[in-house]
């Protein structure tokens, strides 16, 4: 019993030892849900705060309940305008006046350390000098007992800082308040982008509103105006309409007049006074008034009515003018007095006929809330003169319906002209709004295809990289499309089948891709296309052999079945890329690569690609430069005749030895030469220096009397450049028969129907023609029958297989026999070895060429120039 009492009370003093660990860890829980509730709520300000002052007054609440926050600042590195903003600052010592400060008076200070070096900090003021001495930070301002500082990061890059500090000894930060605040800042910047870009999108919007609304109220006061113009159209047009019936009551005359212009201007009170015939006494034919019944005739005095007759202006008097006028002796104090005590504000407008004034028409009104403005007065002024052309009217019936009826046809052709404007005002704002729509369409679209031309599929491209570098898991591709045989079709149909058949194209790719991609020509037959958030390589691969496949499918143009392909390079983008010329640049280089294995056939683009396209750019500038000064190496290996052991010409040719890239093979070489069409400037390069070659051994019996040069077939192409070799070796002084010129039978395959004339023309000039490499492409035999070369060179490739292939042996015998009867002789070339020698030897084959007869000789071009 007493060991089980024991065992019981070990039991509860362990529990008792747990109870410590247990509060601990339900600290700790307590924690990290005020931590996660401290994330959602920083989430929602996202969506709840409209404006970043509010934001980071709520960011800071958040923080002070993890925290002592009392003192708590946010600020921003503005890269472009190199300033630190402190967006958001409360400090209880000091006090933040100057938003903005420029990086470099505080870049030394606590913000600049954790904006340079995107660490956090953790300061305390017992350790401030091992503090500074380890990180160079130099502190301003009061200092803090404690600080806690924080990056604010948009990926990799430090945007910003956020700090609490404390000057309370009382207070203490721990790492645990550090590990917060730096998970914290994390989600920080992600809300303040959210809400600086939905406070930039109000601000836009209220900016649009008061746009429209300013628009608004301009059209209501245009409306407005209108409306007024109207009135006094139709004020006018009823003035009108009065004086043409004069045969009524004159009573309703003057009071229809009274109506109209009260319908224009405030007028309670009007009344219209004439001189009489003797011009010295006032009447009074229409008097309606609040205060009098009506006027009596008087004499000319010193009344409102008489200074309108002097002046033989409108006038506006109101209380102050009355005192003006009565003290200048232009009014009876007697009238000054009683409209001082009325509050009158009186309009009088004098009526004026012929130039000459006839009367008074007055309106006034009485109190102190009432009056008349200078806008009243100019209208007053422009009714009064139709009112006294009216009442002048009355004179005469006759006149009054002559003018009755112009002024009806002057406002109505007004009328017309107005509404006339109105309509064509109208058309032109809608034909411009056509032609506006059109220009931007047409700024952004091929003219031929209407598809989306290079401008607008550089912009969508942009977006989509914009796109890649903030969602990475989104998928784009470019796909560069090329068609085939477009040049042969132009030349052969014409301009307008090839522009039929470029339509035809964008109608087939439209087919392969989906609504969402973007398909756009960027000119001449190249078509691109950007495949928009795809699932997987594969779908860019079937969109591609889709295009292909349809490309590949014949065309009927002018009635005829034409056949063409497509290459296509595609490029997807990755997040490294910077902008759509460098997508376009991948995309071409991955489309050359199909395009060089042989066409009709899609390549995805690796950077090796890009390496080896500046390799072979670097190459080709090499190449120019080598040729402008001359730093190619020239050999001569003369062709043997075999009977006299004696040479019967010498053929030159250059080999190009870069100080980098070494010995360039002749095949790269003449490929760079043909790819930066500089082929032709090769060979005149040859030609010429040929030409001085014989030039300058004419006097020595020893040296060769005549030289062989390569020449292509595109100096066959057009008589022009026939003519100019031409004129090359007639300028030089050398005899055109000195020359020889070998042109390569591949060549000759890819044109032949385009040479035959240019190569009689130079054999017409004495120049010795040979077919080169013969054997090594098709239909050689034609070549032997059709063109009239001197000799034909046996591919060396049949000469390689001597003695032991008895075929090729027997093929050089029976070109030989060809040669008797066509008359040219036979070139073996090639001749490496003695054996291959005396098997030809054998055949009775009375020329070659080769290292065994004689070695390639080199020619020091400098010495030859100089």
């Amino acid at each position: 019993m007493s060991s089980d009492s024991t065992q019981l009370e070990l039991s509860e003093e362990e529990l008792r030892e747990l109870i410590p660990q247990l509060q601990q860890l339900t600290d700790k829980y307590k924690r990290a849900e005020r931590v996660q509730k401290a994330l959602f709520d920083i989430s929602e300000l996202a969506s709840s705060v409209s404006h970043l002052n509010r934001l980071y007054s709520a960011i800071h609440e958040i923080i002070a309940d993890f925290m002592n926050a009392d003192n708590f600042f946010v600020a921003f590195y503005e890269r472009d305008a190199n300033l630190i903003d402190f967006a958001y600052f409360v400090d209880e010592f000091d006090e933040q006046t100057v938003k903005q400060v420029p990086v470099e008076q505080i870049m030394d200070g606590i913000t600049g350390h954790i904006l340079r070096t995107g660490n956090h900090i953790f300061f305390k003021k017992e350790e401030e000098k091992d503090f500074q001495k380890s990180t160079g930070v130099q502190l301003f301002g009061s200092q803090p007992h404690q600080l806690l500082g924080v990056p604010l990061k948009r990926g990799t890059q430090v945007i910003g800082a956020m700090v609490v500090q404390t000057y309370d000894e009382d207070v203490s930060y721990t790492h645990e308040d550090l590990e917060v605040l730096l998970f914290v800042s994390q989600h920080i910047v992600t809300t303040v982008d959210r809400v600086k870009s939905r406070e930039l999108t109000e601000r836009t919007i209220r900016e649009r509103t008061r746009q429209l609304r300013k628009i608004n109220d301009d059209l209501q006061e245009e409306i407005l105006e209108r409306q007024k113009v109207e009135s006094l159209q139709q004020a006018l047009f009823e003035i009108s309409e009065l004086a043409a019936n004069l045969e009524g009551d004159m009573s309703i005359f003057y009071s229809s007049l009274h109506d109209i212009l009260a319908r224009l201007i405030s007028a309670p009170n009007c009344f219209i006074a004439t001189l009489d015939d003797s011009r010295e006494n006032l009447e009074f034919p229409y008097f309606s008034d609040s205060q009098d019944d009506k006027a009596q005739k008087r004499p000319l005095g010193l009344g409102l009515t008489e200074f309108v007759l002097r002046t033989g202006q409108a006038e506006l008097i109101n209380p102050p003018r009355v005192l003006e006028l009565a003290e200048a002796g232009e009014l009876d104090v007697s009238v000054a007095q009683n409209m001082l005590n009325s509050a009158n504000s009186w309009l009088g407008s004098p009526l004026v006929v012929d130039g000459e004034i006839s009367g008074v028409i007055a309106v006034q009104t009485y109190g102190k809330h009432a009056k008349y403005t200078a806008r009243d007065l100019e209208l007053l002024r422009f009714v009064s003169h139709h009112i006294a052309v009216a009442m002048e009217r009355k004179r005469s019936t006759e006149a009054i319906q002559r003018y009755n009826v112009e002024l009806e046809e002057r406002v109505k052709e007004r009328t017309t002209e107005l509404d006339k404007a109105n309509q064509f005002l109208k058309q032109q704002i809608e034909e411009r709004k056509e032609i506006e729509l059109k220009l931007i369409h047409d700024a952004h679209h091929d003219s031929l295809t209407d598809l989306p031309n290079r401008a607008m599929f550089t912009s969508r491209l942009e977006l989509a990289i914009a796109n890649k570098q903030r969602y990475p898991e989104n998928l784009f591709a470019v796909l560069f499309i090329d068609l085939d045989r477009f040049k042969v079709i132009n030349d052969t149909l014409g301009h307008f089948a090839g522009d039929e058949f470029l339509v035809e194209v964008a109608k087939r790719i439209s087919l392969c891709i989906r609504g969402h991609d973007l398909l756009a020509r960027l000119g001449g037959d190249e078509f691109v296309v950007l495949l928009d958030n795809f699932e997987d390589v594969a779908d860019v691969e079937d969109v591609a052999s889709r295009i292909i496949e349809c490309i590949s499918e014949p065309f009927v143009l002018e009635g005829k079945e034409m056949y063409s392909g497509a290459s296509i390079g595609i490029a997807h983008l990755e997040g490294y890329y910077r902008g759509a010329d460098e997508v376009l640049r991948d995309a071409d280089a991955a489309m050359y690569q199909a395009k060089t294995l042989g066409r009709g056939r899609f390549v995805m683009f690796d950077k090796s690609m890009r390496d080896r396209l500046l390799e072979e750019l670097e190459l080709e500038n090499e190449f120019r430069r080598a040729l402008r000064e001359e730093e190619f190496e020239c050999y001569l290996q003369p062709v043997i005749d075999l009977r006299t052991d004696e040479a019967l010409y010498h053929e030159m040719y250059v080999r190009w030895e870069h100080p980098t890239y070494g010995k360039v093979a002749r095949e790269q070489f003449r490929q760079v030469a043909e790819q930066g069409g500089l082929t032709l400037d090769l060979d005149l390069f040859q030609l010429r220096k040929a030409c001085d070659l014989l030039n300058s051994w004419r006097s020595d019996s020893d040296k060769p009397s005549h030289i062989a040069v390569n020449v292509s077939i595109n100096h066959l192409l057009q008589s022009s450049l026939v003519n100019k070799i031409i004129r090359i070796i007639d300028d030089s002084g050398i005899s055109a028969n000195e020359l020889v010129f070998e042109f390569d039978e591949n060549d000759l395959n890819r044109r032949s129907q385009y040479i035959l004339p240019a190569i009689k023309k130079l054999k017409r000039a004495g120049i010795t023609l040979v077919l080169d490499n013969f054997g090594s492409g098709l239909a050689s035999l034609s070549y032997l029958f059709a063109y009239p070369f001197d000799f034909i060179k046996i591919d060396h490739r049949f000469v390689k297989s001597l003695p032991r292939s008895q075929r090729n042996l027997k093929l050089i015998q029976s070109v030989m026999l060809i040669s008797e009867h066509l008359r040219f002789k036979v070139i073996a070339e090639g001749v490496d070895a003695r054996a291959q020698l005396e098997a030809l030897t054998e055949i009775d084959c009375n020329y070659a060429q080769g290292k065994v007869l004689s070695e390639a000789r080199p020619l020091d071009i400098k010495q030859l120039a100089g």
